[in-house]
């Protein structure tokens, strides 16, 4: 039975740990990239490994969503949004993208859902948002492409440059969603349902992108290699569906939750700059100086960001300041 406590008492103590949730679930997601690029060298296609990832990640949530199949009554619109949009969408639309332009400028397009966010919430919301939100949002997004190296190969393939921006909307899907319910006390889906069935939604849309029925399967019996160093194939799949899928998105789903779309938006943006570390430090993927520099200003742009706004603020502005109105939020677990 959920705990009804007053927001002046559990504002600051659920951000702190909605910011350290989603401090984990950046370096979840960050650690997919490092674990999935020997697999593609190792002879996978792209798609097949997310295909791997997302069907693995819904094999492991199974036993939750029959635990929780009343939500396939009570919200079906919530969970085929969250697996067509935060689960396949962001994957094949980002996958797609990076066939047709390079990689860096993809991600740099991705990443511009923080700014979507509050774009969200000031005009289809209509809550206006403080200018140190905005001014986060900036920074992250400028440091973003100093770690990408925007400037190295930019390439204007419409088509491409659409998908990334596809991904982007997708990822802001992801966001809105995930913050549906949380202020429903009682009546909230659990996020842990949630996920589960999203997971299984994008798992069945995967399949008919990915065609898994193509895929080299003996890749997964041998070993792949990780900067010299051989490492089961095996091994970098478990830790693509377990840590860099489901702890990912159970972490971030309940950050969102905890913080607010916006400011876990762009807490996120912290994932490329811990992608590009974890690849400099595995991989041997040297970083230079503007994208040392780069990562260091999205640093500040995230912290400028959460640190100006309130966990929850249905009145007033999204970043900063604490409303007219005192409202009591619903102290919920992850699990029912």
């Amino acid at each position: 039975m959920p705990v009804r406590t007053s927001r002046s008492s559990e504002s600051h103590p659920g951000r702190g740990v909605g910011l350290g949730l989603a401090l984990v679930s950046a370096v979840a997601f960050g650690g997919s990239g490092v674990a999935a690029k020997p697999l593609i060298e190792a002879g996978l296609d792209p798609l097949h490994v997310v295909w791997l990832r997302v069907a693995g990640a819904a094999l492991v949530m199974l036993p939750l969503a029959v635990r929780h199949r009343a939500l396939v009554l009570r919200r079906p619109a919530l969970l085929a949004g969250y697996g067509l949009l935060a689960v396949a969408g962001v994957q094949a639309c980002y996958f797609a993208s990076i066939s047709r332009i390079p990689v860096g400028v993809a991600l740099l397009v991705e990443y511009l859902a923080p700014a979507l966010v509050l774009g969200w919430v000031r005009f289809v919301q209509r809550r206006p948002v403080t200018r140190a939100a905005a001014l986060g949002v900036v920074l992250a997004v400028g440091g973003l492409a100093c770690v990408v190296e925007v400037w190295s190969g930019l390439s204007f393939d419409m088509l491409g440059l659409l998908l990334a921006l596809g991904a982007a909307c997708c990822q802001v899907g992801y966001f809105v969603l995930s913050d549906q319910g949380s202020d429903a006390g009682a009546e909230a889906p659990d996020p842990l349902g949630v996920i589960a069935y999203g997971l299984l939604v994008g798992a069945l849309v995967l399949t008919a992108v990915a065609r898994p029925w193509t895929m080299d399967w003996t890749v997964l019996s041998g070993s792949a290699d990780m900067d010299g160093t051989s490492v089961a194939a095996a091994l970098l799949l478990g830790w693509i569906v377990l840590i860099a899928t489901v702890v990912a998105y159970v972490t971030g789903v309940v950050s969102v939750r905890k913080l607010s779309p916006q400011v876990a938006g762009v807490v996120a943006c912290l994932e490329a700059v811990i992608a590009t570390v974890l690849a400099w430090v595995l991989l041997g993927e040297h970083l230079s100086a503007p994208q040392i520099v780069g990562g260091a200003v999205v640093l500040v742009g995230a912290f400028i960001a959460q640190s100006s706004a309130p966990a929850k603020a249905p009145r007033g502005p999204v970043a900063g300041g604490t409303g007219s109105g005192e409202r009591e939020l619903s102290a919920r677990g992850t699990a029912a």
